[in-house]
């Protein structure tokens, strides 16, 4: 039992992807799963979080054994300078364009979740008001340079949401017998479902925190001589931090299959989903799902910038210690753009949502691949190469988003009309 607190004590990195992860896009494409299919989706959400498990495990044992990141170990392995500069292009612009649409869409999630729990903020001048707000907490803790500083925030934000939305859940008073045959019915009810399932599995498998739980992971247990104890707390560390943030998904799911579907309504976004609570559970519900939004927002307003500095820095060779001058210029990039693009486009914050989801479904395939050539590399991760069945597994994870991603073409393409002409 001692052992086992012990472990507890060293959770981190697992916290940080499920803070990640459970940002705005996962509480929209929640809350209309639940809206629009009830409790039907519930295993597509289960699904997902296996694969986050599969893929961020790899990840972490990755940054333990090597002590590297991801971006640092692709150097490590590409040696050819052609192909060093080819990796970087790739991985700089990937993790780029995805996490500045990202960090716009954490931004205006939390601009929503403050607007639907305080309605009298809620006009186009709040919302520049409330991204500036939201932009400088995030630039001040990402500026402090403390990586246990970041992860305690963050850890402390998961908690937060999940005691939220399992509060706000278990008030809407669901048919629990329905939420099981949700689980395990693997059922799409129709065509139009498979998009939603597209973008329940797109928004919590990120391919930005594979870089962010390497880099992690290897801060984390840098002084650790024993490799063995630095895996076994890795794992437990994923099970815990990122079955809790599945959890908390399943929970928003729940909450909306009990609520608007049941009543036939629907909704496409998490603030329309906090406001339509009103009338059903009271004023506190609404407030307390507006608390969840502004949590997720924040809590991927740091993740996002951290994770492109940790992958950028990585992949040109450059210091990853979060006090260095250039690892700060990336996040600041990424942080600032999100802030110039809420205050500036004219496009809704679910359309900015929408359309971060989408580009996720062709960052993952790339990320996927990269990650596994260098988990089988003996001379990197020595004898903590993957295993013949793990190496299945995460083919098979790569292949349903490679899927995805086909399928998401057309979505990709309306989205980004949508932002880019939102009057259209």
């Amino acid at each position: 039992m001692s052992n086992f607190k012990t472990r507890l004590k060293n959770i981190g990195p697992g916290a940080l992807v499920a803070a990640a992860f459970i940002g705005p896009g996962t509480v929209t494409s929640c809350s209309t799963s639940g809206a629009n299919y009830g409790y039907t989706l519930l295993w597509a959400m289960l699904l997902s979080v296996i694969s986050v498990i599969i893929m961020q495990s790899m990840a972490a044992r990755l940054g333990i054994v090597s002590k590297m990141g991801l971006g640092q170990a692709l150097r490590e392995k590409f040696q050819n300078p052609v192909v060093r500069i080819l990796l970087a292009i790739l991985v700089i612009a990937a993790v780029f364009v995805g996490n500045i649409a990202y960090e716009t869409g954490n931004i205006s999630g939390s601009v929503l979740g403050v607007q639907a729990a305080i309605p009298a903020l809620n006009s186009p001048t709040m919302k520049i008001v409330l991204a500036l707000i939201i932009g400088i907490i995030g630039f001040v803790l990402l500026w402090s340079g403390s990586y246990m500083y970041i992860e305690k925030f963050l850890t402390a934000l998961v908690v937060i949401m999940g005691v939220v939305f399992f509060i706000t859940a278990f008030a809407a008073k669901p048919n629990w017998g329905e939420v099981f045959t949700g689980l395990v019915g693997f059922k799409a009810p129709d065509g139009s479902s498979w998009m939603t399932i597209a973008a329940l599995m797109g928004t919590t498998v990120v391919p930005y925190n594979i870089y962010l739980h390497a880099s992690s992971a290897a801060k984390k247990w840098a002084n650790d001589a024993n490799v063995e104890e630095g895996l076994a707390n890795s794992r437990l560390d994923s099970i815990i931090s990122i079955g809790l943030g599945g959890l908390i998904s399943m929970a928003i799911i729940v909450c909306a299959g009990a609520t608007m579907h049941v009543n036939g309504t629907t909704i496409t976004s998490g603030g329309e989903m906090a406001q339509s609570l009103e009338p059903l559970l009271g004023s506190w519900a609404t407030i307390f799902f507006g608390i969840g939004l502004f949590a997720a927002g924040i809590s991927s307003t740091i993740t996002a910038p951290l994770a492109a500095a940790f992958a950028s820095t990585g992949i040109l060779g450059w210091s990853d210690d979060m006090k260095d001058k250039k690892f700060k210029i990336f996040w600041i990039i990424v942080v600032l753009f999100g802030i110039f693009a809420v205050c500036t486009l004219g496009a809704s914050p679910t359309q900015i949502i929408l359309f971060a989801q989408a580009a996720n479904a062709f960052l993952l395939p790339i990320t996927g691949i990269l990650l596994l050539v260098v988990a089988n590399d003996k001379k990197i991760m020595k004898e903590y190469v993957n295993k013949t069945w793990f190496n299945v597994l995460v083919v098979l994870v790569i292949v349903v988003f490679l899927v995805i991603a086909a399928r998401n073409m057309s979505a990709f393409m309306t989205s980004l009309n949508a932002l880019l002409h939102p009057a259209a």
